[in-house]
């Protein structure tokens, strides 16, 4: 008979056990600070909730279930360092500012060299690296005189160079619930309850305060000199995308998603050779976080309704198939902009009011706000800019007044 490893159920310390390192969320000196410790090969020293990779650790699971990967498998992080440097910034230390990622991600290497030596097995959460994007629309831009191949940002074959980082999701637990003004337990228990009990120490250890959510992450793309992010003598341009992979890859005319999306990189480019520098910054927040099976049933769900697709009924039928018109929650995305230093937007390239509305309220600066031209917006998509100009979604350029503002958060917290 096989033998089978003693499995346990939870990672609840017995009363002999040393406790594991304790993260000092916003602590300014990183071994005050401490690491952030989410990998299987010694349980006794993570001190989070969850592991690493997101989803993809399903996946990971699956490769050593079938024995293509060894479960104790340390990843050899040399020449891994980040190709640029950002930070650290004063928002790193401040815990309200940023809630759902670690600032010291992608330098753990070199800021907690003492603890790899001790033994523990810490991996980056962030990863910076350089590249070159290809877009077709990129390049009829310089034929069309829209900016030009300067031979460094654009190169002379339409290449677009950009610096790019990867982000993986850390969670503050008390932070994050501090931001959406609930109560830390009932966070942690409506999450432990509406994930099928997953993660059993959401509710059974109080003493780890940090959640490795099982999701997907954000991209980061930087066009221009990274030192100039934080710099506020600067232009900076600023383009926050969340994910629709059928328009932003396979070019679905439902929607003005890529052609959005595009417009942001060209307005970062433009601004990036004025001596300024652009970011796009991409999360994985399929349909409006409520992912692409519903995003497709609700696509369904408005072309066979009476009268067709309809800018009246845009709304309603989402809220029909998924009880809620959004989930992004975007009171938690400007955190990614505070990692970068990013103190004010000298051009938001976004109509979205709720974009708007949790930027400025985090604390930065927006002068300017840059519409999609019309010219961009598809046939199709039509429907999609009325009801969300209709439910107030938009502001055509123009900085919305309290009042509007009022009327937003409202509408949030319905």
């Amino acid at each position: 008979m096989a033998k089978h490893k003693h499995i346990v159920l939870t990672s609840h310390p017995g009363p002999s056990s040393k406790k594991p390192i304790s993260v000092q969320w916003g602590a300014k000196e990183p071994m005050e600070r401490r690491p952030v410790i989410g990998s299987l090969s010694n349980p006794k020293h993570r001190n989070v909730i969850g592991t690493h990779s997101g989803s993809y650790a399903v996946y990971r699971a699956l490769a050593i279930a079938s024995g293509k990967l060894q479960s104790n498998h340390r990843a050899d992080l040399t020449n891994t360092a980040p190709a640029e440097k950002i930070g650290p910034h004063p928002s790193w230390y401040d815990q309200d500012k940023i809630v759902c990622l670690d600032p010291l991600g992608g330098v753990v290497g070199e800021v907690f060299t003492s603890y790899y030596e001790q033994g523990y097995d810490i991996r980056p959460t962030i990863a910076i690296t350089k590249a070159n994007i290809n877009m077709p629309e990129l390049q009829d831009a310089v034929a069309r005189g829209v900016f030009k191949a300067d031979g460094q940002i654009v190169k002379n074959n339409g290449n677009l160079v950009v610096t790019k980082a990867a982000i993986d999701p850390v969670w503050y637990l008390p932070g994050i619930a501090k931001r959406l003004n609930v109560e830390e337990s009932l966070l942690r228990r409506v999450l432990f309850q509406q994930m099928g009990g997953m993660f059993p120490e959401l509710v059974t250890r109080p003493d780890l305060h940090l959640f490795l959510p099982p999701i997907g992450g954000t991209t980061v793309y930087i066009v221009g000199n990274v030192s100039h992010i934080s710099d506020p003598t600067k232009k900076l341009a600023v383009r926050v995308h969340d994910e629709c992979n059928g328009s932003d890859v396979f070019g679905s005319d439902i929607c003005t998603c890529r052609p959005y999306l595009v417009h942001g990189i060209e307005v970062c480019i433009q601004t990036a050779q004025e001596e300024g520098v652009g970011v796009i910054v991409y999360f994985r927040k399929e349909g409006r976080a409520l992912g692409e099976v519903t995003k497709f049933l609700v696509y369904n769900a408005r072309k066979r309704q009476s009268g067709g697709d309809r800018a009246d009924a845009y709304f309603p039928r989402t809220e029909c198939v998924a009880g809620v018109q959004d989930m992004r929650f975007q009171e938690l995305m400007p955190d990614v902009l505070h990692w970068l230093g990013i103190t004010k937007i000298d051009r938001f390239v976004s109509m979205s009011d709720m974009k708007y509305n949790a930027i400025v309220s985090s604390g930065i600066e927006i002068v300017k706000r840059v519409p999609i031209p019309d010219e961009l917006v598809p046939d199709d998509a039509q429907v999609e800019i009325a009801a969300k100009k209709a439910a107030g979604y938009y502001t055509d350029g123009e900085v919305p007044d309290d009042a509007t503002l009022s009327t937003i958060k409202e509408r949030e917290l319905l």
